[in-house]
C-alpha cells in the first residue's frame, strides 16, 4: 500500500475557500490524500453558499465544519505532509509550528464570501473559487510525489499557486 499524504488547507475564517479545497481534494485525491482545513480565526460556521455549491456538485458535506488551525498543531494531531494557504491574510500570519516540517505553498484565491451583488453574482464568485482550487488541486494530485526531490517539489507547489505550473 502506498503512502497516504495528509494535506491541510488554511484560510482565515475556514468557511469558504479552505472548505472547498478540503472537499475537492477528498474527491479528487483518489485515496492518495487525506484532506483537512482550518482557519486562523474560524468563523464558527461554514458559509451557506459553500455548502450549497458542494452539494450541487455532488460533494458530501458531512465533514464541513469551521475549526481552528490549533487543532492540527497539538500532540496527537495528524502529521501534515503539505500545508497550503488559500487566502492572502492566512499566508501573512504567523502559522503554528507543524510537526514534521511539511511542504508549504501559498495558493491564494479571491474570497467568495466577500463578493457583493445579487445572489447569482455571489454564487458565481463561489463557483470561480471552486474552479480555481479544483484546477490547482488536480495538478497537485497528479504530481509524481514519490519521484520528485524536495526542491523540485517545492518549486512545483509554488508554480501551482502562481498559475505557472504545467498541466
Amino acid at each position: 500500500m502506498s503512502h497516504v499524504y495528509n494535506v491541510l488547507f488554511l484560510c482565515t475564517g475556514n468557511s469558504a475557500r479552505s472548505i472547498l479545497a478540503e472537499s475537492i481534494l477528498t474527491q479528487e485525491g483518489k485515496g492518495r490524500f487525506r484532506a483537512f482545513s482550518a482557519g486562523s480565526q474560524p468563523k464558527g460556521e461554514v458559509h451557506p453558499m459553500s455548502l450549497q455549491l458542494l452539494q450541487k456538485l455532488g460533494h458530501d458535506t458531512a465533514f464541513a465544519r469551521s475549526k481552528s488551525w490549533d487543532e492540527f498543531a497539538v500532540p496527537g494531531a495528524p502529521k501534515m505532509d503539505f500545508v497550503f494557504t488559500v487566502c492572502d491574510s492566512a499566508a501573512a500570519e504567523a502559522c503554528p509550528v507543524w510537526p514534521g516540517q511539511p511542504m508549504t505553498a501559498h495558493w491564494g484565491v479571491a474570497d467568495p464570501a466577500a463578493a457583493t451583488g445579487s445572489e447569482a453574482d455571489r454564487m458565481l464568485a463561489f463557483a470561480e473559487a471552486f474552479r480555481m482550487l479544483r484546477n490547482r488541486i488536480s495538478i497537485f494530485a497528479n504530481l509524481p510525489l514519490g519521484t520528485l526531490d524536495q526542491m523540485s517539489l517545492q518549486q512545483k507547489l509554488k508554480d501551482i499557486g502562481t498559475g505557472t505550473a504545467a498541466d
